[in-house]
């Protein structure tokens, strides 16, 4: 049984480096655009470094999510040894998962606005969907949160034990 769980905790592992190998990737793009950008060809209308550049603000919130999941990866699996059969550790757990994402749709439809506001607006239907999106999580999450504290009163050994990770973790 502990040879399982060694092997799975590597798989963890491994996905966990994926994540941030994802992210340092996307940093390294990120570079490139912004150099582009500033530093590219005479040739370029402002309009279109401008869109170079909010290209790259794209990629760097993509990145800190990457970041961020892989992060989320390393504390949660390896560091905690999560059972998500709990409700605290569930409820944990997606929180750190959906702040990633709904942050991540929310920047990416801000910098979609910023992009087609001017020149496709008929496009902007499209990016009001990722936001629309992004409020529907958050509002679906804050449910899931109000509905999962019944839950956890059901069991207040497991919120003082994820109080206790917490402080070990953090030091």
């Amino acid at each position: 049984m502990k040879y399982l769980q060694k092997i799975s905790s590597l798989g963890y592992v491994f996905i966990a480096l994926l994540f941030f190998i994802c992210g340092f990737g996307l940093i390294v793009l990120a570079a490139v655009e912004i150099w582009s950008a500033l530093f590219g060809d005479g040739y370029q209308s402002v309009q279109e470094r401008f869109q170079l550049i909010l290209e790259c603000v794209g990629l760097l919130t993509i990145s800190v999510a990457a970041f961020e999941l892989g992060q989320t990866v390393l504390e949660e699996e390896i560091q905690r040894e999560v059972h998500v059969s709990s409700p605290t550790r569930l409820r944990r757990f997606l929180s750190r998962f959906l702040i990633v994402v709904v942050v991540s749709l929310g920047v990416e439809c801000l910098v979609g606005v910023f992009q087609f506001l001017h020149t496709k607006p008929e496009q902007l239907p499209q990016v009001a969907s990722i936001g629309v999106a992004a409020a529907v999580l958050l509002a679906a999450w804050g449910l899931f949160v109000r509905l999962n504290v019944e839950a956890e009163k059901l069991e207040p050994e497991a919120m003082e034990q994820a109080q206790e990770e917490d402080k070990h973790v953090e030091t």
